[in-house]
């Protein structure tokens, strides 16, 4: 199989879909791949060391996807890129796409040019977890605080706290929506800096493990730092009057994020407070989210400094190429040896974990998430009536 990876070209995007040990892995496996040329520079890695691998290294991209069978990529297409899928139509796409979350035509050219298109962030394991979506929730989970310290500063119009221990104060008030990866790694990371953390999730049983689990990592000091709790009313509302940062981190996989923190919440809130809502690629969670860029990372509303850049891992570029290799390659190499068709009529023969990373094939979108919320019932079918 021929398998292309493409210069990310969203705004900051430093990563890039394949190491080169990724693509030495392919090669030993009997695959040709080709990389454009600077694709890894941003992660720190040169042409040169894709060529010691065996990679085909090519300039330009049209000719890329005219020549691939699988495109592996990081980030959904960006309209400067819809062109490139014209030219691929038929072959498959491996990378996040939350459909949700972004323009429309996205999804009506998939759906027009027949691109099975398999998205990281629904692809299941046995256990039901999102194995690809995990690494990079990771990552968000600790940026959503660092880029929270950095905007509290008053050079930004922040509050001028600090969310670490500093003796003759009371420390920083975080509060985090949403249990996940995301939601747990942030609020680690804040209660392991000396912030006080609130973490609110719908579900009794994730917030009384969360509270074994996260106190237990941050050890008996730090650990009185951090509680779980069900939002129930006043406890919601008086947690976001006193918080300095809040971290949203609701993800419904595949689906549009309900909107869990109202503009009154937000009006309530203390002046300078930051709100980072990491939820933004499927929508955000917040009121008066709405996508930002690394290049212009905030806005202001009601004196709140929201940060909602949807892509803060291209960031720590290196770190998380590295992350995100790791875990998409064993599904690249399957699919690449086996074929995404084969390999999908597999997966629902058994238990359906990896069919369910299905958001487009042969004309329709397989996802019922995703056609609900762009109104698109009309092109839904069901992966397995498709693959039968």
């Amino acid at each position: 199989m021929i398998i292309a990876t493409l210069k990310e070209v969203k705004n900051n995007e430093n990563r890039v879909a394949l190491t080169p040990y990724g693509v030495g892995e392919l090669v030993r496996d009997g695959h040709q791949v080709i990389v454009q040329e600077t694709a890894g520079i941003g992660s720190g890695f040169s042409d040169a060391e894709y060529k010691e691998e065996g990679a085909t290294m090519m300039r330009n991209p049209e000719e890329i996807v005219r020549e691939a069978d699988l495109v592996v990529k990081v980030k959904e297409p960006l309209p400067q890129e819809y062109n490139l899928l014209e030219q691929f139509a038929g072959k498959t796409l491996f990378t996040y796409l939350h459909l949700s979350g972004v323009d429309k035509r996205l999804t009506k050219i998939l759906v027009n040019n027949n691109i099975t298109a398999i998205a990281y962030e629904t692809v299941q394991d046995e256990n039901g977890r999102l194995p690809l979506l995990a690494p990079m929730s990771q990552v968000a989970g600790v940026l959503a605080v660092q880029y929270g310290a950095e905007y509290l500063q008053k050079k930004h119009g922040g509050r001028g706290v600090t969310l670490g221990v500093i003796s003759g104060t009371q420390s920083a008030r975080v509060v985090v929506v949403g249990g996940g990866f995301v939601g747990a790694t942030a609020a680690k990371t804040a209660a392991g800096m000396g912030s006080r953390v609130t973490l609110f999730d719908v579900s009794p049983a994730r917030c009384e493990q969360l509270n074994i689990e996260i106190r237990e990592y941050l050890g008996p000091n730090l650990g009185k730092n951090f509680t779980a709790a069900v939002p129930a009313g006043e406890n919601f509302d008086q947690a976001l009057r006193e918080a300095n940062l809040l971290v949203g981190a609701v993800l419904v996989a595949g689906a549009k994020a309900p909107v869990v923190v109202s503009e009154e919440q937000i009006k309530s809130m203390k002046e300078g407070s930051v709100i980072v809502d990491v939820s933004i690629d499927q929508g955000g969670c917040i009121w008066g989210s709405k996508a930002t860029s690394h290049s212009e990372p905030t806005y202001e509303i009601y004196g709140k400094i929201f940060c909602c850049v949807p892509n803060m891992p291209g960031q720590v570029s290196r770190q998380s190429t590295m992350a995100l290799t790791s875990a998409t390659l064993p599904y690249l190499k399957m699919i690449a040896s086996e074929g995404a068709e084969a390999m999908l009529k597999k997966s629902l023969s058994g238990d359906g974990r990896f069919a369910r990373g299905l958001n487009s094939y042969k004309g329709y979108i397989t996802y019922e998430s995703v056609a609900k919320d762009l109104g698109m019932m009309d092109v839904y079918r069901p992966a397995g009536e498709l693959l039968a």
